[in-house]
């Protein structure tokens, strides 16, 4: 049997969920498994839940090779998970320890299947659309890729904002609101659901283009091919903006220029392979749900 690497990514503020993390490393012990692990969650393992684990490499920053990413936490964790595997191609697989979870896939009673299934090989890995932002000054502080959103929000105050948008060179129109989310498939289920973009089912290879609060009736949500470039320049009475960038976010400078498109690779994304979105609906939105039952 082949010895696979696993790195292991965990969410550090999830004490009562000590006994799911110790039948995870565990059940890769019985494979004889090779584990790599985030250094931050080494030290909130081994020093605040007390568990016995004796990894093959701490991961200090991106630079690390192996076969599988796992994420243990909700989908906040999973998109840091994501951010560090990049381009290498790793299938990411979540394990859920928040509360609505759509990346992270599997439940902590699925623990000891799910690693019995990439052994046998039962699962399913699925190509997730990434992100790719850009200034024009290229003086972008953080990483700029998302695999779920960009969003450009106004700063502290109340005002709105003004965005000018264009969608491959031509004028779409300037938005009166307090935001514009521009998000993959993936990130449909997120920031964008909340203020009514549509749900877009995963590997659409399709760009949700969603206004928060927008100041006209008028204004709706938009979708386009994901081979779309996307440019917005934003007028801010406070002078500045926020650039959101799958929640990490930094301070911008009015008419900055800012250009989304898709990224050079993509993230693969390891699935059940009995489940389905149309599933994770049902369950997790409640499709179909009759509350008088």
């Amino acid at each position: 049997m082949k010895k696979l690497r696993f790195a292991i990514f965990g969410n550090t503020h999830q004490a009562k969920k000590s006994a799911c993390v110790q039948e995870l490393i565990d059940k890769l012990n019985e494979h004889n498994a090779t584990l790599l692990i985030d250094a931050a969650f080494y030290q909130y393992l081994t020093q605040k839940l007390h568990i016995v684990v004796n990894p093959e490499e701490l991961i200090e920053d991106s630079v690390f090779d192996a076969d599988f990413a796992i994420s243990l936490g909700g989908d906040g964790t999973f998109l840091e998970a994501a951010r560090r595997v990049g381009d290498k191609g790793i299938p990411v697989f979540g394990i859920n320890m928040g509360r609505l979870g759509f990346l992270a896939d599997y439940q902590a009673e699925d623990i000891a299947s799910v690693i019995e299934n990439i052994y046998n090989g039962s699962y399913r890995v699925e190509e997730r659309t990434v992100l790719m932002v850009s200034k024009k000054n290229n003086d972008l502080e953080g990483y700029p890729y998302a695999l779920n959103e960009v969003a450009v929000l106004k700063h502290d105050n109340s005002s709105m904002i003004s965005i000018d948008v264009w969608i491959n060179g031509e004028f779409l129109t300037t938005y009166q609101a307090d935001g514009l989310i521009a998000n993959t498939s993936t990130g449909s289920t997120g920031y964008a659901l909340s203020v009514g973009g549509p749900i877009i089912v995963p590997g659409t290879k399709i760009i949700g283009l969603a206004p928060v609060a927008p100041h006209s009736l008028t204004v709706r949500p938009l979708t386009f091919s994901a081979d779309a470039v996307i440019k917005m320049k934003v007028k801010s009475r406070s002078h500045n903006f926020l650039l959101s960038i799958d929640g990490r976010s930094e301070s911008s400078h009015e008419n900055t220029t800012i250009t989304i498109q898709r990224a050079p690779y993509t993230i693969n994304v390891l699935k059940r392979g009995e489940g389905s979105f149309f599933r994770t609906l049902r369950e997790k939105l409640m499709w179909g749900a009759d509350s008088r039952e």
